[in-house]
């Protein structure tokens, strides 16, 4: 079958290992299923497995690929979610010791099909589209659990999304704007700001610029880069929810003020089941669609991973079949 992998992984040029060509048609294990990939969106993630961050060597070749929609072969549509728990896993999915992501240990979604456990696909709403439905499991399942599970937030308060044009980003704005939150965003050129503000920003800033008064909750992907400017951006009492940290992990701490503030840092990873399943509803009831800044034929998907490389993206990057 038609497939998208890293044959190898390479710390200095990840793209140099990427392949477009043919893989092998999966195996279907008791249990699972097979879904024909109709779309699939491009995460940070896969650049890191090309890197070999997070997969075993031997784990090789790997199709990429964390999320997806397509059809079972009943015909349902589906979506699916890449989480992937132990048979005997019980509680929430993402604290599950043994659990992986689609391109751990199984094969990803950039493909003609892919093979998940029966659990992993849900119903694809009719009113999304397959490149729509697409980027929900990772960037803004993502999303959804920091804003609506880890931060606390209520309506009428201000968050403040670092990064205005990332997936997970972008969800944030559109999420955030949606449940009543004064968003606030900052950006590191003024067409990245712009989009922010089209999808629903009260007010953006430039990267680092002081604010005009202290936020309630801030939303880390970043990382290094923002860290001292989220710390600086928290009221008293006030929440980091962090789930990337895409420019490095080595912030300084910021100790004093954390504590002398009572600042509290939390992580999110990735989301559960139930909580993609809220997200699908919630997303269908309000309206919302999420923002793609490129659909390309996967055919084409050497361009998407150099794009998301150079941090051209304006949105989820989608591959389609």
């Amino acid at each position: 079958m038609f497939a998208v992998y890293a044959k190898e992984p390479n710390a200095e040029d990840p793209l140099a290992s990427l392949v477009v060509g043919d893989r092998p048609d999966p195996e279907v294990p008791d249990g699972f299923v097979t879904v024909a990939v109709k779309a699939a969106s491009l995460n940070m993630h896969d650049l890191w497995t090309l890197r070999g961050v997070g997969i075993k060597p031997e784990q090789f070749p790997m199709i990429l690929g964390c999320d997806g929609a397509g059809v079972l072969e009943d015909g349902s549509e589906v979506v699916l979610h890449s989480v992937v728990n132990a048979p005997d896993w019980q509680g929430d999915d993402t604290l599950d010791p043994k659990r992986t992501l689609l391109t751990e240990k199984h094969q990803g979604t950039f493909a003609d099909h892919v093979v998940v456990p029966r659990r992993n696909v849900l119903p694809k709403p009719a009113g999304l589209s397959f490149a729509e439905a697409a980027t929900m499991g990772t960037a803004w399942l993502t999303a959804y659990r920091m804003l609506f599970v880890k931060s606390g937030l209520r309506p009428g308060q201000t968050l403040l999304v670092q990064g205005a044009s990332g997936g997970v980003s972008t969800a944030l704005v559109q999420l955030g704007r949606a449940a009543g939150f004064r968003v606030w965003v900052t950006g590191r050129s003024e067409s990245k700001r712009a989009l922010a503000e089209s999808l629903g920003a009260h007010q953006t800033f430039e990267s680092g610029a002081r604010l005009p008064e202290r936020v309630d909750a801030v939303f880390e992907t970043v990382g290094k880069a923002t860290w001292s400017h989220s710390i600086k951006s928290l009221k008293p009492g006030g929440i980091i929810v962090v789930s990337g940290a895409t420019s490095g992990p080595d912030a300084h701490a910021e100790l004093q003020r954390v504590f002398f503030l009572q600042l509290r840092v939390a992580g999110s990873t990735m989301g559960t089941r139930d909580e993609l399943a809220g997200l699908l509803s919630y997303v269908d009831l309000a309206g919302i669609r999420p923002q793609i800044g490129a659909e390309l034929p996967l055919e084409e998907a050497a361009q998407g991973f150099t794009d998301m490389l150079g941090g051209a993206t304006a949105g989820k990057i989608v591959f389609t079949r």
